[in-house]
């Protein structure tokens, strides 16, 4: 059998980690400690590993001796290796399952897209918590078997996948709490609440640079497929219509979104966009990084009220912005008597 062409993990891990390239700093707090493993290696000494290993970019093709995995990182608990060569699964799970305390793997840019995931072998990866596999254009799949593998996984990263759709597993995954899917190619709606479907106790999801149109709610289900949803990236998506900003207020845990670059607030300036979007979602804490303070909001509300007080009727924005500048208005006189918009019937 020849052997595989490249380099092999614990080849690479030798190397990088040698007294020469990564010396032992002594003292209290200073410094990695490698425990006793359950196997004894002439290179024991020789390498000092920290329990983050960071291996990217380094040629790694296969794992090498499994049973020196095994000495060396029996403490490993977070593991790079984005940029290798690793384009075969089994040579993955020879590496993972010599790692038992593993929580963090970041696989990003290996070419794994054209090798099959048996169940088997995805068990190895059981106790991962953490997964990245962004530009692996791995197939559902391949995504849908890991998931089942994988009962405490808490975050997912499949970014730069060239996904134009999702496909929907028939499990729900009530573990994961944050799904990082931007730079993609998914445009419809219907795609996002597939998502919601599997992962129905999402805090956080980002959806960044996708070219997603509309937000879709014609059957009020918005809410039940997010229930836990507190944060929701939108970042240049193709959406242009401050009614679908809007439909997001039926998100009950609704506290962060992020909508830059997206069509819609292209022609306002960037205190206009700001608070025009404050006023329109009023559970919103905190838009595009920054804190909304609730001197902010009051000042984002009376903008609003002034702006749709000088554009022509037919322009005011109907739904929850106009119970919004009713509201206002009528608060705003102070002998109680009624806006002077006219206000079409919803």
């Amino acid at each position: 059998m020849e052997p595989p062409c490249g380099r092999s993990f614990m080849q690479v891990l030798c190397e990088k980690y040698s007294p020469e390239n990564f010396p032992y700093r002594r003292g209290p707090g200073a410094g990695v400690h490698v425990p006793p493993g359950p196997q004894v290696s002439p290179m024991k000494d020789r390498l000092n590993l920290p329990s983050i290993l960071v291996l990217n970019s380094c040629g790694i093709s296969h794992a090498g001796d499994e049973s020196e995995i095994a000495a060396f990182c029996s403490h490993v608990a977070e593991l790079d290796l984005s940029g290798n060569k690793l384009d075969n699964w089994q040579e993955v799970s020879k590496i993972v399952s010599n790692v038992p305390q593993l929580e963090f793997l970041n696989l990003s840019s290996n070419p794994l897209h054209a090798s099959v995931l048996e169940r088997r072998c995805a068990g190895t990866f059981s106790g991962i918590r953490k997964l990245v596999l962004n530009n692996c254009k791995v197939s559902w799949e391949t995504v849908h078997t890991l998931l089942l593998e994988l009962p405490d996984l808490e975050e997912l990263f499949l970014c730069l996948n060239d996904y134009d759709t999702i496909v929907q597993s028939p499990v729900c995954f009530h573990s994961l709490k944050l799904l990082h899917i931007t730079d993609n190619n998914l445009q419809d709606w219907s795609d996002v609440c597939k998502l919601g479907i599997m992962f129905p106790c999402l805090h956080t999801l980002v959806l960044a640079n996708n070219n997603i149109l509309a937000v879709e709610d014609s059957d009020g289900s918005l809410s039940q497929l997010f229930p836990n949803l507190r944060s929701i990236s939108l970042h240049k998506s193709g959406i242009n219509s401050w009614e679908d900003i809007e439909k997001l207020n039926t998100l009950p845990m609704l506290e962060e979104i992020r909508l830059l670059g997206i069509p819609l607030v292209e022609p306002y300036s960037t205190e206009e966009r700001r608070k025009l979007v404050i006023a329109r979602l009023p559970s919103v804490s905190k838009l595009n990084g920054s804190v909304v303070t609730e001197g902010e909001r009051e000042d984002s509300e009376r903008f609003f009220l002034r702006y749709y007080m000088n554009v022509p009727k037919e322009e005011v924005p109907l739904r929850n912005s106009l119970l919004l500048v009713n509201f206002l208005l009528s608060v705003s006189k102070p002998n109680g008597s009624q806006p002077s918009i006219s206000v079409p019937s919803i």
